[in-house]
């Protein structure tokens, strides 16, 4: 009503989705780091979201390494920077993120599903599909698990590229694919 603003939390360069953790109340994020460092460099990630907190842009990435190419530098700045939670790869474009639910079934019970749009800027491409994080205790633990996946042939034909991702109450993944102009609502097997 007032107009009045904050900052809530600096720092990250393109955070392309934020949700709330159920059980929890913590927000979290995926975003998209920067481009031309280099095909490894610097990882998409997934990371809960601080109040105050800051994540580096455009000083330095994951915690304090230091981009080069931003002058002036900002050692105080860098010191500060936050190391995001959970890597997802670099350039794997992450678009979508929601958490699962019980319904999923045991094995995706308690994690986030991320969908990743896919790289524009590597020789060898990644993403191109939809990855489940399992969480313990709230928090990421384990490898990514891929969940959906075809939206690339080992021939180089991309047949889609995951967008937003939610999951309906009776425990379907709902995924957006803006290549096909698609909705693909994935079931477990009852």
């Amino acid at each position: 009503e007032t107009g009045a603003h904050k900052p809530y939390a600096p720092g990250r360069r393109n955070p392309t989705a934020l949700t709330i953790q159920p059980e929890t109340g913590q927000l979290w994020a995926v975003v998209n780091e920067r481009d031309e460092i280099g095909p490894n460099l610097v990882p998409d990630y997934l990371t809960s979201v601080r109040e105050g907190g800051f994540y580096g842009w455009p000083y330095s990435y994951w915690g304090s390494n230091v981009d080069p190419r931003v002058k002036p530098e900002d050692p105080e700045k860098v010191a500060s920077a936050i190391v995001p939670d959970y890597s997802l790869g670099s350039h794997v474009a992450a678009l979508g993120l929601a958490f699962s639910i019980p319904a999923m079934g045991e094995q995706f019970a308690e994690g986030v599903f991320v969908g990743e749009h896919g790289s524009w800027n590597r020789k060898e491409p990644v993403g191109y599909k939809v990855v489940f994080v399992p969480f313990r205790d709230g928090r990421p633990a384990g490898d990514p698990i891929d969940f959906v996946t075809g939206f690339r042939d080992d021939d180089g034909k991309t047949r889609g590229r995951p967008v937003g991702v939610t999951v309906d109450p009776r425990g379907a993944l709902i995924v957006a694919d803006d290549l096909s102009n698609t909705i693909w609502r994935v079931a477990p097997v009852q």
